[in-house]
């Protein structure tokens, strides 16, 4: 065991993980800001643990010197996808950018593992500003389906619990579980116009609904308080609808009202 400081040696991994989760999150606004379907659910990360980087090392045969070579995933970025689909289109995303280089990919997609595990995995050079300069350190982006996840998670915990020996019984329930994951994703992805259909119906209505209601508090800011109650009464009686085209007709009559507010006020 060398006698390395830890904290120091992390901290650049600890920033990489914090920047590209940042760039991931920030992508998956950018996506939806544009009206466009994003591929990206939700963004996690971690710095490995200093135990589990060790046990890694020793299983791998990696000396101490070649850490920051030998074990590519220090630095770990998960992300979450809805459909099997979505993981391509970021796989493509991920691979284009120029803010990182692409190293090489792992497809347990295609290619399950003996377990069950399915996942993407795609391994990145980042490059991080340091206080000594630029440091370029290896980062795993793991993309994954929510079942995909959902069945890594308790696998991650099974094997902790029995120090990766696991019994029979549980590996053989595990690959059932494993299967019955996939046919969940197979059955998402035969429905899966319907189901982003429904999810942008629901998010115009949303963004309809907010437009709406800042406009009404708006007019009440440029003192129109009647103009304001009158919106405010006509919303609540379409609040229950399910009448898209009304809500539209009622945000143009609100948008039109602060029109006047502000012109008026500038005279």
């Amino acid at each position: 065991m060398d006698g390395r400081d830890w904290k120091k040696f992390l901290l650049p991994y600890e920033q990489a993980v914090e920047e590209l989760k940042v760039k991931f999150k920030t992508l998956r606004g950018e996506l939806k800001s544009r009206e466009e379907y994003s591929p990206i659910e939700f963004v996690t990360g971690r710095v490995k643990r200093i135990s589990s980087i060790l046990d890694k090392a020793k299983r791998l045969s990696v000396p101490m010197e070649q850490l920051e070579t030998g074990i590519e995933d220090i630095a770990g970025i998960r992300i979450m996808c809805q459909f099997v689909e979505d993981i391509e289109r970021l796989a493509e995303l991920i691979k284009s950018r120029e803010d990182m280089t692409f190293l090489y990919e792992k497809d347990y997609i295609k290619n399950n593992k003996p377990s069950g595990y399915r996942s993407f995995h795609i391994i990145v050079e980042y490059p991080v500003q340091t206080a000594l300069g630029m440091k370029r350190v290896l980062a795993e982006i793991q993309l994954r389906t929510l079942a995909m996840n959902f069945w890594a998670t308790i696998e991650h915990s099974l094997n902790y619990k029995y120090r990766e020996s696991l019994p029979p019984e549980v590996t053989n329930r595990l690959s059932k579980a494993a299967e019955a994951a996939y046919q969940l994703d197979q059955e998402m992805s035969s429905i899966r116009v319907e189901i982003m259909e429904a999810q942008k119906l629901f998010e115009d209505k949303s963004d309809i609904i907010a437009r709406v209601l800042n406009g009404i508090q708006e007019l009440y800011f440029y003192h129109r308080v009647r103009e304001a109650a009158q919106f405010q009464l006509r919303f609540n009686e379409l609040w229950d609808t399910d009448d898209a085209w009304h809500l539209k007709h009622l945000l143009h009559q609100v948008e039109e009202a602060i029109r006047r507010a502000k012109k008026g006020s500038s005279t």
